[in-house]
């Protein structure tokens, strides 16, 4: 085993935040209307916020800008919207139970933590949220593990923190779990700051694929979830694979497993359905794996997804984790 290092970053990391605007705006259809179809994309920055993508419900009017402004805190915010109903040609196939899009989805689960996930992602991400109960800004966190395994380096940046705050966090954290605590720290090694957020950057709907998944040991399909209905096998098939992953995990009393979804656009059945047990390769049984299916079987026609788009979409006790 080599160094493994994964990253976590808060919610009011700029990506984030375009990321929990997006899941707010789909949710904000699907109380209304849990058919709506919704592909809602965002980028802001610097005082200004653009919504834009692909929409087609029976729900009324949402207010794109009271969700900005209560996501960002910004009630001043500039938005700016351009939505438009989902292309007609998209819509055939999703009508008749296909997918409506082609992709390729990795579902993933092993032992090594009660999240199954791998101990870096746990570790990075469980540390963002301790460092963020004391310091709710903008912020990130990375954590480097040496190949015994044991804590290597941590580095945290965060705004509004000195780097002293931090230092005594860090190793309150450390010490509760019981690791390393001679580990290298990097506490705001460019310097403490104070501008963060869309204040300091730009962000977009999509950007922290890894961080959303698995952590950077694991591949990923490539699609992103946030600001997407669960017609969009994306989200929904992404979902069902690290379900089928965690059950497999717990029924075959595996290490490891990985779970290969692949979809074409308009097709109900897929075109993948391999899962790797401890190395292993098998064909899944016992799934229904049409997007119609796995929307019935994980109830993903609710407005559950805001929380999703905040420290990542596996290991955090959702539906799919269980």
């Amino acid at each position: 085993m080599f160094y493994r290092t994964a990253e976590s970053v808060s919610p009011k990391h700029p990506d984030k935040l375009c990321d929990q605007i997006s899941d707010a705006i789909l949710d904000a259809y699907l109380k209304e209307d849990p058919n709506a179809r919704v592909a809602a994309e965002t980028c802001g920055g610097h005082g200004v916020v653009f919504v834009t993508g692909e929409i087609t419900s029976t729900a009324g009017a949402v207010d794109v800008e009271k969700i900005v402004q209560r996501i960002t805190g910004d009630p001043k915010i500039e938005v700016h919207t351009k939505i438009v109903k989902q292309s007609p040609e998209i819509a055939q196939g999703v009508d008749v139970g296909g997918a409506g899009d082609q992709g390729i989805m990795i579902g993933y689960a092993c032992s090594e933590t009660p999240e199954m996930l791998p101990l870096e992602v746990v570790l990075s991400r469980r540390l963002n949220q301790f460092i963020y109960a004391e310091f709710p800004f903008d912020g990130k966190t990375q954590v480097t593990l040496n190949p015994e395994g044991a804590l290597d380096s941590v580095v945290v940046s965060f705004q509004n923190a000195k780097k002293d705050e931090l230092e005594s966090l860090v190793r309150e954290f450390i010490k509760s779990r019981g690791l390393n605590e001679d580990a290298k720290l990097h506490l705001n090694p460019a310097g403490d700051w104070t501008q963060g957020g869309f204040e300091a950057d730009t962000g977009l709907t999509g950007r922290k694929l890894i961080v959303d998944n698995y952590g950077p040991r694991i591949p990923i399909g490539g699609g992103c979830f946030s600001g997407k209905d669960a017609t969009k096998v994306d989200r929904s098939a992404a979902y069902m694979a690290r379900r089928i992953a965690v059950d497999y995990l717990k029924n075959r009393g595996a290490k490891e497993v990985f779970v290969r979804l692949a979809y074409a656009i308009g097709l109900k059945e897929p075109l993948e359905k391999t899962v790797i047990i401890d190395g292993n390769p098998e064909a899944i049984e016992g799934y229904d794996l049409t997007p119609a299916g796995i929307i019935n079987y994980l109830n993903l026609r609710r407005p559950i997804y805001e929380p999703t788009a905040r420290y990542g979409h596996f290991g955090e006790g959702f539906d799919w984790d269980k």
